[in-house]
């Protein structure tokens, strides 16, 4: 008896993330559907950022039935600004599907989604399992076969984005909708990547040249090659052919019909770029 009332009390005493359920299939079921739909739907009722996770796990493989199977994963919330604004003290992961990734040139509606935006980011081409043991960008660029130009199109899916936190970033997939991705820029072992990486310039061009955003290398974690590193701690095990999406390299900015869009990586070998068009 004494037993069971310390239990008790450890449960009554215990944090309210504890306690919290993973929401049930009917429910991500119906978040699902709005979300192949390009829908909103109200944020589920979580109580903790694995309670997010839980129900991740439960959606990625329902909306993998049409955007087909995982090709790799995303890491948001990848600044200070971000994570304050949806009141978490790390990144979110998200699983990247097939049928996101669309090449660059691509041509997409304005309201590609519920909710969506547009953002500077980057695709890491992972070559090999050993990246599973790196401690440092210096090991994990030895692990690398590329990089790849890449402008994501997520959407926060709910009705209004106030008020949301990490978890529901978390349950909604971080956001993965879309992605507009350059040709692959082999990583030589041999050049200065480290450098180059954290001190390229990331500019977001309109059209008519006319610059839009801009931001360094060093603004997702301090390194770029830090996300993979993250979602590494974060329980990610890679493999070869994985690809990485780093996180925004500046603000989530809205796309309009006739805008078309360059992301340029000067200081990269080659200023490699990607381009999208909204129609």
């Amino acid at each position: 008896m004494k037993g069971l009332r310390r239990i008790a009390m450890a449960l009554l005493l215990a944090p309210s993330g504890a306690l919290a359920a993973c929401p049930d299939d009917a429910a991500v079921a119906a978040l699902a559907a709005d979300m192949l739909a390009d829908k909103a739907h109200a944020p589920l009722r979580l109580d903790s950022l694995e309670d997010g996770r839980c129900a991740q796990a439960k959606l990625v493989p329902l909306l993998a039935t049409r955007w087909g199977p995982p090709v790799g994963y995303k890491a948001a919330l990848t600044s200070p600004a971000a994570q304050a604004r949806f009141k978490v003290d790390q990144p979110v992961r998200g699983v990247l599907l097939r049928e996101m990734l669309l090449p660059s040139g691509a041509k997409v509606p304005a309201n590609f989604t519920w909710a969506g935006f547009y953002e500077a980011d980057l695709l890491v081409v992972i070559a090999d399992a050993d990246v599973n043991d790196a401690r440092s960008p210096e090991d994990v660029l030895a692990h690398i076969r590329a990089i790849r130009p890449f402008i994501e199109l997520p959407g926060l899916v709910v009705p209004s984005p106030e008020g949301i936190d990490g978890a529901v970033v978390a349950s909604i997939n971080a956001g993965a909708r879309l992605g507009v991705m350059g040709d692959e820029a082999p990583v030589d072992s041999g050049g200065d990547w480290i450098t180059a990486l954290a001190s390229m310039e990331v500019v977001v061009t309109d059209g008519d040249g006319g610059e839009i955003a801009r931001a360094p290398g060093r603004a997702v974690l301090g390194h770029p090659l830090n996300a993979v590193l993250w979602l590494r701690d974060d329980g990610v095990r890679f493999k070869a052919g994985d690809l990485v999406s780093v996180g925004s390299f500046g603000p989530p900015l809205k796309p309009a019909a006739g805008l078309a869009v360059t992301v340029t990586y000067r200081g990269l070998p080659g200023d490699p770029s990607a381009t999208v068009t909204f129609e």
